[in-house]
Order: structure tokens, then C-alpha cells, then sequence
């Protein structure tokens, strides 16, 4: 007779490079084997550098947030102090309602 379609087919992924088998019939996927897992670090030095660099990051971050909240309270009183003064610049005088507007 003639040539035999394969029952299923296997299917690489682009994305991640696992291996997909699929049923031919159904179109639905019969196993999959994933790839291997790459190494991040090539040795220990490097991915202990790593971790350092990562804490001096981590350290360099918390003292800017700590830092910030010190000044705060005066930035607070810097705004309010504007806000006071621009209140007492404004014209006193019966605030505009939507509902006047039309």
C-alpha cells in the first residue's frame, strides 16, 4: 500500500527549546520532555559575587528609603506652608458647584 502517516509528530519549542510530542489525529500533546536547565553561574566565586552585589544593591536601596523618611515630615510642612499660602492668595468668595455651571 502507500506510505503510512506517523502517528505522532514532535515539536521543538522556540521559546524554551523542550521537546512536544503530538498526536497527529487528535492535535493534542502526548508528552513533553523539557529542556535542560542552563547554569547561571559558571563556579561558586562567580555566583558568590554575585550575591554580594546583590546585598550592597539591596543595602544602597534601604538607606535611600530610610533616608527619604527622614525628610518627610519636612517636605509635608514644606507643602503645607504652600498650600496655606496659596489659600489665603485666593479670592474669598462663594466656590463654583457643578450643579451652578449649567
Amino acid at each position: 500500500m502507500g506510505k503510512e502517516k506517523a502517528d505522532t509528530f514532535q515539536v521543538a519549542c522556540p521559546d524554551c527549546g523542550a521537546m512536544i510530542v503530538v498526536d497527529a489525529a487528535t492535535g493534542l500533546v502526548v508528552s513533553h520532555t523539557s529542556a535542560p536547565r542552563k547554569r547561571m553561574f559558571e563556579d561558586l566565586e562567580t555566583a558568590a559575587k554575585a550575591m554580594r552585589e546583590q546585598d550592597e544593591r539591596k543595602e544602597s536601596i534601604f538607606r535611600q528609603s530610610v533616608d527619604a523618611e527622614k525628610n518627610k515630615e519636612d517636605l509635608f510642612d514644606k507643602k503645607f506652608a504652600e498650600a496655606l499660602r496659596k489659600a489665603k492668595d485666593a479670592p474669598a468668595g462663594k466656590p463654583l458647584r457643578d450643579f451652578d455651571l449649567d
